[in-house]
């Protein structure tokens, strides 16, 4: 049974129009980082969802004893949540969640009619990370890589560590998504910093040209880094997204 969720990291959701979108937080972060976009959205007249995914936003252990099929399950109780409300969904994630949108697109294609990855990753290039995944003698934990904010002040609520054993799922799920890229057919707004000590802002042209959308573009986000929902472009994302779903919401 989970444990007590911390403050911040309640999931979210908004009751609006007849389009709905789906806000998914990243790898061991929380709703906080994407609630300021969920705002935004909700503020346009569109119903929107925020999950807290299943093992995230509570402590570390929770977080090492969940999966990727736990994750995924937290992503489709709240698509079905919107698809009880709405004719149309929308999915914009950050990090994983990004990466979560654009699996879901290959993986649900009639049901997601958009997608808005935030510095979404599909590799990592860390072989030091790799490394360990299958590693008997590694740690239970590595340290974690929260809050890469280039904004003044602004900190993200995330755990402080890495589980490993999550991280094993989460490297197969990156793996996976990779290779059914070409099978997306819906609209994509690829957002990417420029800076991103993350996730490899290669992501973001890599996400394009393999893309089977027809309609697709990449943004770059010059002045954030990789919790962008939170940083400097954080209203330029809102901003984006909006104009992106109501052009594809006719």
């Amino acid at each position: 049974m989970e444990q007590q969720i911390m403050s911040g990291a309640e999931p979210f959701s908004f009751e609006g129009g007849g389009t709905g979108v789906l806000v998914s937080h990243g790898f061991t972060g929380t709703t906080q980082s994407v609630r300021p976009l969920g705002e935004a959205l909700a503020a346009e007249g569109f119903t929107v969802v925020g999950p807290r995914l299943k093992g995230h936003g509570t402590n570390m252990q929770d977080h090492a004893r969940s999966t990727a099929l736990d994750w995924i399950h937290s992503i489709e109780e709240s698509l079905i949540w919107l698809e009880q409300r709405t004719s149309k969904v929308f999915f914009a994630g950050l990090s994983m969640g990004g990466m979560f949108s654009l699996y879901l697109a290959a993986t649900r294609p009639g049901r997601i009619s958009g997608i808005i990855p935030i510095n979404a990753c599909v590799f990592l290039d860390n072989p030091d990370l790799a490394r360990l995944v299958f590693d008997p003698n590694a740690p239970a934990t590595v340290p974690g890589v929260g809050s890469d904010i280039k904004a003044e002040g602004v900190e993200e609520l995330v755990y402080p560590e890495v589980p490993i054993p999550a991280v094993k799922d989460f490297m197969t799920l990156m793996r996976v998504t990779d290779d059914l890229l070409p099978t997306v057919s819906a609209p994509a707004l690829i957002l990417q910093s420029t800076e991103d000590h993350v996730v490899p802002p290669d992501n973001g042209p890599h996400i394009l040209e393999k893309l089977g959308s027809a309609n697709k573009q990449l943004l770059w986000l010059e002045n954030s880094y990789h919790v962008a929902t939170l940083d400097n472009d954080k209203d330029l994302i809102a901003e984006q997204t909006i104009n992106f779903i109501n052009e594809h919401n006719q």
